[in-house]
């Protein structure tokens, strides 16, 4: 058996490919994976990290904003765009998948859709209440759309085949061993706190971080030594944010319970050994926070399809599983007041992340494989 995987840009996208691929392979200990994606996306360090072969296909989207770089950007977009098909169906026939899964990205488009062309089986994972472009697109060739939640329905092609299926996790993540994470990153019995705003990274979130590093870490303050904080600037503030911080007296140079990374590679113990996750609202990372069971202040991008973000988090505030801070009311001071008063509070805090747990669907996984073993099973 041969499954190919199509996705990238985000961790949105590569994280949930991964838990289902690592779902089919310790089923299907003799099935051959290979994910492809673009050879410059975190995919390609990601996946090799995973343990899966990684096949490298430049396919690029468009950049809507009208600036000089953006035009060459869409031009070179544009050639990768008219060739896609081409070598979409050469790296398929490369490998000779049983099955075609995309989980979103612009690399997923043209694969998927040539792969149905060919006769191969498809499916597509949705992790939104609203469906990306590729989805919606794919929804017209692909044979079976997987959805997070069945709000997306209504957005797809009419004749379409679905199912709700919820969003895949990583095992790693619903098994992760809490003692063993916090002696392996050296939390010790200090409160630990992992923050992070995406793979790229979002300057917002990192200006309240340094604020909230340097409240915490700053001589005579109220949780000055009582906190371990893991955060994770994204690509574009690995430059930027030792500057914040120092700007702001953070100490945190040589400081053992300040842990600066561009991105969270193990977040299985990241989360395990977490007392409070401070990050966006994303799909994914949200069905991460209830299958761990913990707390956290979310702070939903604006710059996301019909606001979804906040949508998304008001569910788990609404179940007193989150605290939500919209972008427009964000500030260090806000962030500072919200955290210290979770610290002082930590039957709270234990609260939220048990809310959070009761959320979770951790049968995402098999109800994927289920699925997509149905799919192989049924004649084309």
């Amino acid at each position: 058996m041969k499954i190919l995987f199509a996705c990238g840009g985000t961790g949105g996208h590569i994280n949930p490919a991964i838990a289902i691929a690592s779902t089919l392979k310790a089923k299907q200990p003799d099935a051959q994976i290979l994910f492809a994606g673009n050879p410059k996306g975190m995919e390609a360090k990601l996946v090799p990290q995973a343990g899966f072969d990684f096949a490298p296909i430049t396919i690029k989207g468009f950049q809507r904003k009208l600036t000089w770089f953006n035009i060459k950007y869409n031009i070179s977009s544009l050639f990768y765009l008219t060739t896609a098909s081409a070598r979409s169906k050469k790296l398929i026939e490369g490998f000779g998948p049983d099955l075609v899964v995309g989980t979103g990205g612009y690399v997923s488009g043209p694969i998927l859709r040539k792969a149905a062309q060919m006769g191969i089986r498809t499916a597509s994972h949705e992790s939104n209440a609203f469906p990306g472009v590729t989805t919606k697109l794919l929804s017209r060739y692909v044979d079976e759309i997987l959805l997070a939640v069945p709000e997306a329905k209504k957005y797809l092609d009419p004749n379409c085949k679905e199912l709700v299926v919820g969003n895949p996790v990583r095992e790693s993540i619903v098994y992760a061993d809490r003692e063993q994470a916090r002696k392996k990153l050296g939390v010790g019995d200090k409160m630990c706190i992992v923050s992070f705003g995406g793979s790229q990274g979002a300057h917002r979130l990192n200006q309240a971080m340094a604020d909230l590093i340097a409240w915490h870490t700053k001589e005579g303050g109220p949780c000055t030594g009582k906190i371990h904080h893991i955060h994770a600037t994204g690509k574009y503030g690995v430059e930027d944010f030792p500057q914040m911080l120092a700007e702001r007296g953070a100490v945190f140079q040589e400081n053992p319970n300040v842990d600066i990374r561009e991105y969270i590679n193990d977040m299985d113990d990241c989360l395990a050994a977490a007392d409070l996750v401070i990050c966006r609202a994303g799909a994914s990372t949200l069905s991460e926070l209830e299958a761990a069971g913990r707390a956290s202040i979310l702070i939903p991008s604006p710059n996301v399809a019909e606001n979804h973000q906040y949508h998304n988090g008001m569910v788990l505030v609404k179940n007193q599983a989150a605290v939500l801070i919209e972008e427009k009311d964000l500030s260090g001071q806000r962030l500072c007041s919200e955290v210290e008063q979770l610290a002082n509070d930590p039957q709270r805090l234990r609260r939220l992340g048990q809310n959070a747990q009761k959320l979770a669907m951790i049968d995402a996984n098999e109800r994927i494989y289920e699925e997509l073993m149905r799919l192989l099973r049924q004649p084309k």
